[in-house]
């Protein structure tokens, strides 16, 4: 999947809400964490590690809205560090279960975080792209989705989210 178009969709709304702030501050850190989060959250939302509860996962639109919650951070760490410069989703397999798939994301942002270079940003994004395959997303449920939020963002924040 070309990521060109989202790179440059992140980029502007990255700008808008940096402009929108009354101090301009690095917040390489604070979009780390916040990947970070999202990822919790979307796995929260699948219930596939609480083996404890018979409750099934949520709605698909819950799950993907909150997979592409996690897609807007991992853009705009992306371009924090000008690693935009990746057009396609990196190939790469990785095999697992979910819960497998959601801890080797967060050992693969880690290693991101620490070792901010393009093997390891390419990395993250081949634990997204199998965690998107395990959850039956296609490129265009992604990219709509992510048009989708990426305007619901903007209007956040010109109402003061």
């Amino acid at each position: 999947m070309k990521l060109t178009k989202l790179f440059t969709m992140q980029r502007e709304l990255d700008s808008f809400i940096q402009n929108n702030r009354e101090k301009q501050t690095d917040v390489f850190q604070e979009k780390g964490l916040a990947l970070l989060v999202e990822l919790a959250e979307l796995a929260n939302e699948t219930r596939c590690f609480k083996f404890w509860s018979t409750k099934g996962p949520s709605e698909e639109s819950v799950i993907l809205e909150e997979y592409v919650d996690s897609i807007h951070f991992l853009l705009s760490l992306g371009i924090e560090k000008e690693l935009h410069t990746l057009t396609y989703w990196p190939e790469g397999e990785v095999e697992g279960e979910l819960t497998q798939l959601f801890l080797g994301a967060t050992v693969a942002i880690h290693k991101f975080l620490n070792e901010i270079d393009m093997p390891a940003y390419e990395q993250v994004w081949i634990y997204y792209g199998a965690i998107a395959k395990k959850l039956g997303f296609t490129n265009e449920d992604i990219i709509a989705a992510y048009v989708a939020k990426n305007e619901e963002n903007y209007n956040r924040q010109k109402t003061g989210y």
